[in-house]
Formats: structure tokens, sequence, C-alpha cells
């Protein structure tokens, strides 16, 4: 493998043929040790009033939650089933962040017993907490953030979180005065942060340094509002990985440099800021490893039908980007191919009895009935994404090795 693509795969075509042949197929295979070196690495180069909160959606795996909690991270989450699985990692409340669109009271109401930041989506939120804390005779004024979605300014290379459009998250840039004067009746309910989160999957540090820019200056404006220091300034994720050797890593050391200008720029801000790294964190620890179950030639396509689909990996239809692919044969480096068997385009498809069920158009060596394919960057949105339970298959596997 070469040393370009090497980190669009957690593991080399030798151990992903040992894996499969061990372990068996299909399944997901992480390494820990990538996960925790790319979160040293990211640390290292963050402002010192940054504070990295993993976003569990990205891979809620308990290891994995585990192996950052150990490392000091704060984590964000948007369920009930989020938040339980901090409480069962022991994380305290206060290195939590609770966000999302929907909230409903027992959420809430187990996001306020833990101590967990709450980022408010709207004035239904806020009244919830009110009456939340009013049954359990709770007077004393809590710290909450509002997230605003931006009328202009923001950039999304590919629209996943929706950049500046309509949204349904958070309140409306140009509506904050009147929610902040509706939430000024709340006495227990104190708007002390701000969460501006409105793109995904960013390999540009300069357009993410823009994005957060403009975050600042509507958080200026929250601030004159409400005529009350800001605490936190949640800036969300967004921090991008390849999934192709064409594409180049994000530059984190560039990314953190601007981060901390930033900060410099805007003395009236003295609280802190979060940034919240799902994908860039999970991603590259791990691979997808499926065998090839049947190739047929239609009309000039060749499909390559695997053991898994979209119950297994769901992103490639929803993006219409295929993970990086490998095709390991027996030599662990790709070198027993043929010397004829340049590669070709093949669309890998999965066992379901739906068109729907593709993984990408993708350029490997012709493959046939029992070789096995490896995906790279699945360790974030594979999993847990999939549509699972769709035609009953069998789940996947899940592996963490290299603790």
């Amino acid at each position: 493998m070469s040393e370009a693509s090497a980190s669009l795969f957690a593991f080399s075509e030798a151990q992903a043929l040992a894996l499969a042949e061990r372990r068996g197929t299909p399944c997901f295979a992480y390494r820990l040790d990538i996960a925790r070196d790319r979160y040293d690495a990211l640390r290292a180069v963050l402002p010192e009033r940054a504070i990295l909160a993993y976003a569990v959606k990205a891979n809620p795996g308990s290891k994995l939650i585990a192996a950052f909690a150990r490392k000091g991270s704060s984590f964000d989450c948007a369920s009930i089933g989020e938040l339980e699985l901090l409480r069962e990692a022991c994380v305290p409340g206060s290195r939590a962040f609770f966000a999302g669109p929907g909230k409903s009271e027992n959420e809430l109401r187990l996001a306020l017993a833990m101590g967990v930041r709450i980022q408010a989506d709207g004035i239904e939120d806020l009244e919830r907490i009110d009456a939340i804390l009013a049954a359990e005779g709770k007077n004393e004024a809590i710290s909450v953030s509002v997230r605003v979605h931006p009328s202009s300014g923001f950039a999304e290379a590919s629209r996943i979180i929706g950049g500046a459009g309509p949204s349904a998250f958070g309140v409306d840039e140009e509506d904050v005065p009147a929610f902040l004067k509706e939430a000024a009746r709340f006495s227990r309910i104190r708007i002390t942060g701000l969460q501006v989160f409105a793109a995904s999957n960013e390999l540009k540090y300069d357009r993410l340094l823009a994005n957060h820019a403009a975050a600042f200056a509507i958080a200026e404006g929250l601030q004159r509002e409400t005529g009350s220091l800001l605490e936190l300034i949640d800036l969300g994720g967004g921090l991008g990985i390849p999934y192709s050797k064409a594409e180049a890593e994000l530059d984190i050391a560039a990314f953190g440099a601007g981060l901390g200008s930033l900060l410099e720029a805007n003395p009236w801000f003295r609280g802190r800021v979060i940034v919240e790294p799902g994908r860039w964190l999970a991603g590259p620890c791990g691979v997808y490893l499926a065998r090839v179950l049947r190739v047929k030639s239609s009309r000039g396509v060749r499909f390559v039908v695997l053991e898994g689909g979209l119950n297994h990996l769901l992103r490639p239809l929803i993006t219409g980007q295929a993970f990086p692919a490998s095709a390991p044969r027996a030599s662990g480096t790709g070198e027993a191919f043929m010397a004829d068997e340049s590669p070709v385009a093949q669309t890998l498809a999965g066992p379901l009895c739906t068109s729907l069920d593709r993984l990408g158009q993708v350029e490997l060596p012709p493959l046939k009935p029992g070789d096995l394919v490896m995906l790279g960057q699945t360790g974030a949105y594979g999993f847990t994404e999939a549509m699972g339970s769709f035609l009953s298959h069998p789940p996947a596997v899940e592996h963490w090795l290299k603790e």
C-alpha cells in the first residue's frame, strides 16, 4: 500500500486478510490506538481555551468513548441513548453538551440530572427545562446555550448540515431578538452560551475558520443583546477527512493556529470555545470488510455484489460518495493480481432486494466471488448510521483492536 493511501485504511492488506480469516466477514474493525493518536494530535494544536468535545453520533462505541474519556475529552450528545452511554462510562456531566432539534422531556430531565450543558434549539426547550426545574422545586438559575442558525456567511462544500439555508436546527439568526425577549420570562434559565454549526466534513481549514469568524460575529451580537458575558461559543464540528487519494488531509495545525488568532481578534470574549469533531477523530480508525458474493455485467456496468450493503453502510447512498476501497489479495500488497488485471470501474452493490443498495463506484482490479473488499474511513458514520434492520440480514460484527 502506498504512503499516499495508507491514511485511508486503518489496517494493511495483510492485516485485513488475517482479520477476515480469523474473525469472519462481514465486519467492522477498529484501531483504538489510531483514535487516541488523533485525539492527542488535535488537542496539541488547539488553543488552551478550546474544549475538545467528541461528537458521539459519529461512532458511539463504548470502547471508543472510554478511550476518549481517559484522555479528558468532553462529549457532544444528541439523544438520551448517547447521554446514557456517558453515564455508563462515568463521564462527569460537566464534560458533556446536549443538542438536537427535537428534545423530549425525558431527555431534558436526564440531561439536567446529569449536570449536562443543554444547547437549546428553540423556546420549547426553555419551556420544558423551566417546567422540570419548577416541578423539582429548583429556583436557582442554570446556564443554557442557544443554537443559532446563521442567515448568511456560512459555506458548506457538500450539503450535509445545510449551510445558511432553511433548517430545522436552532433559532434563525434574524429571530434571535424575539427569542431572547420571550426567554427573559424564565427566571430559572440564563443564556450564557452560543452554538453555531452549519457545515460538515470540510477539508479546507480556511473555510472552517471563515465560518467560525461568522459565528464570533453572531456571538458578539448575542452578548450585546443579553447584556451579560458569554461563557461558551460552540463552533460545532465540521473537520473533514479525505475519502479518496485525490483529496488532501485537513491541515489541523493551520486550523488550530487560526482559531487562536480568532480568539485574539475578539478580546470582548473571555470565555471558552468548543470544537466538536466526530468524523475526524473516529473515521480513520475503522475499516469494513466484506467478501464478494457475485459479479455481474449489465448493459456496460460491472456490478460486484458484497455480503453487506446499505444495511451496513448508508453514507454512500446519502452523499453519493464511495468509501475508499481496496481489494487485498494473498500477498497482502495487491501484487497477487495478474499483470493484465489493471483497475477497472466497478459498482459495489449489496445483497438487499432494492436497487438503492449501492456502495458506490470504485476502481479496482477485476473482482471475483470470494475476494475480500476493504472499505476505509468507516470508523465514523458506518455501523450505527446504516439501515441495520432492513430486510433482516444479520448485522455486521464489530471488532475493537489494539487497545
